[in-house]
């Protein structure tokens, strides 16, 4: 019995030395941690090495075609800031001003186009160059080119379409680059300034025109935003700027009814003093 005792105390004397020196507790810390880091890692191996190498689906998801027939679209689209369709800004001027329905009675007058005897309101703005020369039409905005129409009136139209209704449009141009169905970038040249019987007086330009839902609205109002701002739009000011146009259209057809009547009163004046005149001379005649 002595003996064991004396085992024990030695056993308790040399655990109680082995606590007592410094580097014994963190000898045990990082022993118990490599312990679990192993523990761990064996037991994710076994996870890994226990599944199924069949069942595993290795065909690649991001190439077109493999999977997904939708079209990719561009994440940054929605960031480009609207531009005008000129390479050279500086060296542009605006022939003809959008029609708003709120601009003050000059500003209105300078934004409506006469063609065969009547007025109507410029849905975009017209662009040139002061020096009057053509000059290359680019996109405004990256998208899909959805319509390219030969019209002898607008003297041809680009639709490039981009996203949630959001349509631009470049009318009186030549020498088009761009076909149906081409994914056109920002900046991209589509075609050259041309002419159109529509606004003769214009010159050598380019019409362009920004539309959401069907519903032109003011280039000028959008320039240097991001793309967001219109898919942003709010249905009530898309209501608005119907609204604004329906009022535009209404205008324009009174202006072009007090024209005609005008007119009318003009020539019947004309005629009663040709008449009177007429009646003149066969009195000094007679």
């Amino acid at each position: 019995m002595r003996e064991e005792e004396k085992k024990r105390s030695s056993q308790n004397s040399s655990f109680k030395r082995f606590f007592k020196k410094r580097w014994a507790f963190p000898a045990i810390y990082i022993a118990a941690a490599a312990i679990i880091l192993t523990g761990v890692l064996w037991y994710q191996n076994a996870n890994n090495n226990s599944a199924n190498p069949d069942s595993v689906d290795n065909t690649a998801t991001d190439v077109p075609g493999k999977k997904f027939n939708e079209p990719a679209i561009e994440v940054n689209r929605s960031m480009e800031n609207i531009m005008m369709p000129v390479k050279d800004v500086d060296a542009s001027v605006i022939q003809r001003p959008f029609y708003d329905a709120d601009a003050k009675a000059e500003e209105q007058e300078a934004a409506l186009v006469l063609y065969q005897n009547q007025y109507h309101q410029n849905t975009g703005i017209n662009i040139g160059m002061k020096d009057g020369e053509t000059f290359d039409v680019v996109a405004s905005l990256s998208g899909t080119v959805t319509k390219i129409e030969e019209d002898v009136l607008l003297g041809n139209v680009i639709e490039i379409e981009h996203d949630k209704g959001i349509v631009t449009q470049y009318q009186a141009v030549k020498e088009i680059s761009v076909e149906v169905g081409s994914q056109v970038k920002q900046g991209q040249v589509i075609a050259k300034a041309g002419e159109s019987m529509f606004d003769a007086e214009a010159g050598v330009h380019v019409h362009f025109e920004i539309r959401k839902d069907n519903v032109a609205l003011n280039p000028h109002d959008y320039f240097q935003k991001p793309l967001s701002t219109l898919q942003e739009l709010s249905a009530e000011d898309e209501t608005k700027a119907s609204d604004d146009q329906d009022a535009v259209d209404e205008k324009a057809s009174e202006e072009d009814s007090e024209k005609g009547t005008n007119d009318d009163e003009k020539d019947s004046e004309e005629d009663t003093n040709s008449e009177t005149e007429q009646n003149s001379k066969d009195s000094s005649n007679a």
